[in-house]
């Protein structure tokens, strides 16, 4: 009998060298003989971690080939759940760590299937032809779709629902089987929806927006629910997804997260059960939701301080070249032509403001990067009878905007260059780190 041994455990003390197999590998079973079947596979690992692969499965598991990832002239046959791959080993050792090394394996000498470490099985070929099989935990659909990206190269859609379904299980098995190209892509993909700059997440926006217009359905929908992007990043170590997923999620109320209807944005219509987060990540939200709410309260405050936005605009605009704003015309005054009606002006919006997202509660009142966008829009330049103090307005709202931006990951206390945001020593002195500031919470 003819057998390779995988050892799936990961000696935390030994002495050999390690490799990528021992860890990321789960339990994996390879038969290279036929026979009748004694034992379940998820049984087959030994006392100390080893488990067999050999050839040939039993087709009397309802199993079923894969209708176009089964290659006559495929030279080995991945089983995972009740799905059959006939692929060629060469096409997998050339791109993936962990196959090329476990397929260069040397086969021990002297191992026979009685050996305490080992389990043997044998199973009829499906084919009639001698290939060897190797079985692996992963999603049958999962799977499928990391080799269609293999051999036909990956399909990267829209960022929706099902192109994230897809595209996560690339990104899933990339990571697990150590395809570095494939992840690299995928993962490049996946942050145009979850990005890491505010101009990209704008355009994110912007496309939400067209989808609701578009459809009637709320913004939301047009991409993955954020609890499986943030469970997916823990899961493939992709930090760079986690403040952008974090952020819109603590736009939606708690109810809407822990609980979603079938009405609600965040419900999964084809997930078999709705997902949720860990409790540290669930603790982050709260604390980050909180931080947010906080944060929007301060920026209206801020902005009822309409002397001092005024005063630095105006201060700039003052040194340039004949006294004029940059982009405005020359009939476009660079200074306030009614301080005192600009004041009572800013006190409105003000109020305005209070009253709309604080008391109201309407659209944006959990998400300080559009509520800062809005404020920097009330009092537009187009209509005013001050186009200087508006569009000092519009500079200090772009300005909090990136300053927000910069914020998310210490509001959510999320690992910035190895260090966790939040603990001591890493607090921002900025009056936006906790939401306090201008107005006491």
């Amino acid at each position: 009998m003819a057998e390779i041994l995988v050892n799936t455990n990961v000696q935390t003390n030994s002495t050999s060298s390690s490799s990528p197999i021992q860890s990321r590998f789960g339990p994996l079973n390879l038969n290279c003989e036929a026979g009748p079947s004694t034992t379940s596979p998820k049984s087959a690992v030994g006392r100390e971690g080893w488990s067999t692969l050999s050839g040939g499965v039993n087709e009397t598991d309802n199993l079923k080939r894969h209708p176009d990832l089964w290659f006559d002239d495929g030279s080995i046959i991945l089983k995972a759940e009740s799905t059959l791959f006939k692929v060629h080993i060469s096409q997998l050792a050339r791109h993936s760590v962990i196959f090329r090394d476990m397929f260069a394996m040397p086969q021990p000498s002297g191992s026979t299937p009685s050996s305490p470490t080992t389990a043997s099985f044998n199973h009829e070929d499906v084919d009639g032809a001698s290939c060897p099989t190797l079985e692996v935990y992963d999603s049958a659909e999962d799977l499928g779709n990391l080799l269609t990206a293999l051999y036909d190269g990956p399909t990267l859609g829209n960022n929706d629902r099902d192109d994230f379904r897809a595209v996560s299980g690339i990104l899933r098995l990339a990571s697990k089987y150590i395809i570095d190209t494939l992840r690299v892509k995928a993962l490049a993909h996946l942050s145009e929806a979850w990005p890491s700059s505010l101009r990209a997440w704008d355009m994110r926006e912007d496309l939400s927006r067209v989808h609701e217009i578009q459809t009637g359905l709320h913004p939301g929908t047009r991409y993955p629910s954020p609890v499986t992007v943030i469970n997916l990043a823990r899961e493939i170590d992709a930090p760079s997804l986690l403040p952008s997923a974090f952020y819109d999620l603590s736009r939606y109320q708690f109810h809407q997260i822990l609980e979603a209807a079938e009405e609600d944005p965040l419900y999964d219509a084809s997930a078999a059960s709705q997902p949720f987060l860990c409790l540290s990540d669930t603790q982050r939200l709260a604390l980050g939701k909180e931080s947010a709410q906080q944060a929007i309260t301060t920026l209206i405050q801020a902005m009822g301080h309409s002397q001092h936005i005024r005063h630095n605009y105006h201060r700039k605009s003052s040194s340039k070249s004949l006294g004029l704003t940059q982009g405005l015309s020359s009939s476009q005054p660079a200074v306030c032509v009614s301080a005192a009606a600009c004041r009572k002006d800013f006190s409105e919006l003000v109020d305005l403001a209070t009253q709309h997202y604080l008391f109201d509660r309407e659209r944006g009142a959990s998400d300080p990067l559009y509520v800062a966008e809005e404020l920097g829009q009330l009092k537009s330049a187009e209509f005013s009878e001050c186009v200087a103090c508006a569009r000092s307005l519009e500079n200090w709202a772009a300005k909090e905007r990136e300053k927000l931006w910069k914020l998310i990951s210490l509001w959510f206390r999320l690992e910035v260059s190895g260090a966790r945001l939040g603990e001591k020593g890493d607090r921002s002195s900025s009056p936006w780190a906790s939401g306090s500031g201008l107005m006491s919470p």
